[in-house]
């Protein structure tokens, strides 16, 4: 049976990964560890990274949601003056790297399955490759992709097309042979942008009418991928 694509490459955060439950319980620790609890310290910075602290999550609009981790270092260093925000960056990337990521649905059955049926499989993501890798190593998955890029990879970071042609070179594939499926309109624009195929998911914090303009197909979860890639 023909498939539409021979390549797969994933966002990590949202999509292979439950976005709240991997990150509202990190967000809550961290921002009390860099304030030291004080009240007012803990609101200016959950303001700047658009967290909500009575709901404990962050909010759709935040720039921790799509952005790099230096672009949250900036946020979180408004709210420390004085403090440096190289040493922040490197303080999210190590208690970042620790988190507990939340698979959104049973990863290694269905990473198998794609991988028995041929597909190459990658991951690029916001976040640094150091810890996604971690992430994925956490998972028990890292072993099932050939790509694993970061915004500090080398290869630029979404929405900007660079890192998923880069996977498209490794693969040898033609962009429009891989589907780039994330839960963000920055993953479904880099994929627009690359001429790759894009399906939007919503285990992050994006809406369907959100993600719908810019995709192929809007799912559940990956879970559902594929029947999507099959039909």
């Amino acid at each position: 049976m023909a498939r539409k694509v021979d390549a797969i490459l994933f966002d990590k955060d949202g999509t292979l990964f439950d976005f709240h439950a991997t990150w509202s319980g990190w967000a809550a620790d961290i921002i009390r560890d860099l304030s030291g609890g004080e009240a007012a310290t803990m609101a200016r910075i959950a303001s700047e990274i658009g967290f909500d602290l009575a709901v404990g999550q962050f909010r759709p609009e935040s720039p921790m949601i799509a952005g790099t981790n230096r672009e949250g270092a900036e946020c979180v260093a408004r709210a420390l003056p004085g403090r440096d925000v190289d040493e922040i960056e490197h303080l999210l990337m190590l208690s970042a790297a620790e988190a507990a990521p939340a698979p959104a649905v049973p990863l290694a059955e269905l990473l198998g399955d794609f991988m028995a049926d041929g597909l190459a499989l990658g991951v690029m993501t916001n976040d640094t490759e150091y810890g996604a890798r971690r992430h994925l190593e956490h998972a028990g998955i890292e072993t099932c992709f050939t790509f694993v890029a970061g915004f500090d990879s080398g290869h630029g970071a979404k929405p900007q097309p660079g890192p998923l042609l880069a996977f498209a070179r490794q693969t040898g594939l033609a962009p429009e042979r891989i589907v780039m499926v994330g839960d963000s309109t920055h993953d479904l624009r880099a994929g627009r942008a690359a001429g790759m195929q894009t399906v939007g998911v919503l285990t992050g914090t994006s809406l369907a009418d959100e993600l719908w303009p810019l995709a192929d197909a809007v799912l559940p979860d990956i879970g559902h991928l594929p029947a999507w890639v099959a039909a």
